[in-house]
């Protein structure tokens, strides 16, 4: 069975930006992975502001999910109340409206993985108590 990979802003912008410490890893995962990679319109957004002020620019994201390598096809609207549970639940890491929605992503897609450089999801649990797959640096 396919495993399906849900990227997280930081390896997002790790991949994109050549200055970023974590850029090797991350262009080592993606030479892994086979397009597209599951995300939200949270995780583009917060991506597109981080790439802003960067020679990469957010452009370079908006073209990723132009050409399908990105499939942020989940929608918040249809997830509201299970996202703000997870925020309330979580509130003391604190947790984004991103970070939410990778983990609801990572819930509703069986045999997800996701892809980040964020520590805070190996705290986060899908369905309240199942560990998160993770693929983060060591």
């Amino acid at each position: 069975m396919k495993r399906s990979v849900i990227i997280d802003t930081g390896p997002l912008v790790a991949l994109l930006n050549a200055r970023d410490r974590h850029h090797e890893w991350s262009v080592a995962q993606w030479g892994q992975i086979a397009p597209p990679l599951l995300t939200c319109e949270s995780v583009i957004s917060e991506a597109c502001f981080l790439l802003g002020q960067t020679r990469a620019g957010s452009g370079s994201v908006l073209e990723m999910l132009a050409r399908g390598a990105l499939d942020a096809s989940f929608r918040l609207a249809e997830h509201v109340r299970p996202v703000r549970t997870l925020m309330r639940k979580y509130a003391d890491v604190p947790m984004s409206v991103a970070d939410a929605c990778v983990v609801r992503l990572a819930e509703v897609v069986p045999q997800s993985t996701v892809l980040t450089l964020d520590r805070d999801f190996r705290t986060y649990r899908k369905h309240g108590r199942l560990v998160i797959p993770l693929v983060i640096p060591g």
